[in-house]
């Protein structure tokens, strides 16, 4: 069992490392409680990127198309010269396998080490936190930016950045001006985690090993799915933050897929741009569970009761308010499908769900979850 400690406002973003969600959620939680500034504006991607497709050289690699409940595919060894297409649609082609690779999302440095490759990482994210060796790596970028000339002098064989503004998108651009190669990798649904675990194991040569995460990841989901399938699917509500709005999830997003896929019916914003819901909407809809994903920072079902106006709502006056470790559920790497599992207990805690491996600790009137 662990113990999570309460981060303060400041550090809410840096620990989630939400590389899915949108820009615009980003800036809404950095006016929350968050003081890094920022060197872009970002926007909200319209549309879902594309899927990613592999293409080597000289012969082809089928695209791998993966589903939340589907087996992944096996695909041949990579070959190098190697060119890949990446979330955005962006080609680059790697003349050699990567010694030395520059990780810009949380989610991406995670799963480096879960695929063996984690000697291959010589520069992070100033808030990537697992595993806890990650904190021995150059830290070359922040929720400010990326710092372009210490990763120039890394001299990295490979870049691989958040998309949908996670990494701005100004600064993808300067280090592709400087010859270097960035691979841009966004997952807005479970599909698309698996797909980027199949994709950056085929850019830093560890394929067999992606292939394997991914059937340990398809495993987890299945479990859960399987165990989620025959019980009755609530109103669920994921509580993202509170103050000074409500925050949850919005329509098409990550955190509505994960809820959809343990087993909820997701209560969503009005719009898949915006990330702040009324409590008279909130009222109105009724969940009949509320997860809080802020519950690392201090937010528990304790809280919530108190709230003004909360306890006309069925989740609180039927005491079905359950914290979740937010990081797992909504870091797209090598442990979503132990968040998954933690969602669906949270939602379910009947479900028959093997309980999550190493849980946190987040309150302490509660034990551990």
């Amino acid at each position: 069992m662990r113990t999570r400690s309460h981060s303060t406002p400041s550090h809410l973003i840096r620990a989630k490392g939400f590389l899915h969600l949108s820009a615009a959620l980003l800036s809404v939680l950095l006016v929350v409680g968050c003081q890094v500034g920022s060197t872009t504006t970002p926007s909200p991607a319209a549309t879902a990127p594309q899927t990613p497709t592999v293409t080597e050289t000289p012969t082809s690699a089928p695209t791998p198309t993966l589903e939340p409940t589907a087996t992944a595919t096996a695909t041949a060894t990579p070959h190098y010269p190697l060119t890949l297409t990446d979330d955005e649609g962006t080609t680059i082609t790697l003349p050699d396998e990567p010694d030395a690779v520059v990780s810009l999302t949380p989610a991406t440095t995670e799963l480096l080490f879960a695929l063996g490759a984690g000697d291959k990482l010589v520069g992070r994210t100033d808030f990537d936190d697992y595993p806890p060796e990650v904190v021995e790596v150059p830290a070359v970028a922040s929720f400010s930016g990326v710092l372009i000339e210490q990763v120039v002098d890394l001299e990295p064989d490979l870049v691989i950045a958040g998309g949908n503004n996670f990494t701005p998108a100004g600064d993808v651009d300067r280090l592709r001006d400087l010859g270097l190669p960035v691979l841009v990798v966004y997952a807005p649904d479970m599909a698309g985690v698996l797909a980027d675990v199949l994709l950056v194991g085929q850019a830093v040569g560890a394929e067999s090993e992606a292939e394997s995460v991914v059937g340990e990841l398809q495993a987890r989901i299945d479990e859960v799915s399987a165990a989620v399938a025959v019980l009755e699917r609530p109103r669920v509500f994921y509580e993202i933050g509170y103050e000074p709005e409500i925050y949850g999830p919005a329509p098409e997003s990550f955190v509505a897929d994960m809820v959809n896929l343990a087993g909820g019916e997701p209560i969503t914003t009005t719009d898949p741009a915006v990330f702040s819901i009324s409590l008279e909407r909130l009222v109105d809809l009724n969940p009949e569970v509320i997860v809080l994903g802020d519950a690392a920072y201090g937010v528990c079902p304790t809280n919530v009761v108190i709230r003004p106006g909360w306890t006309q709502i069925a989740a609180v006056s039927d005491g079905n308010v359950r914290p979740v470790d937010d990081i797992i559920v909504t870091r797209p790497g090598p442990r979503i499908g132990e968040g998954l599992a933690a969602l669906a207990l949270a939602i379910h805690p009947e479900a028959n769900v093997e309980p999550v491996a190493d849980a946190v600790e987040l309150c302490p009137e509660l034990g551990s979850v």
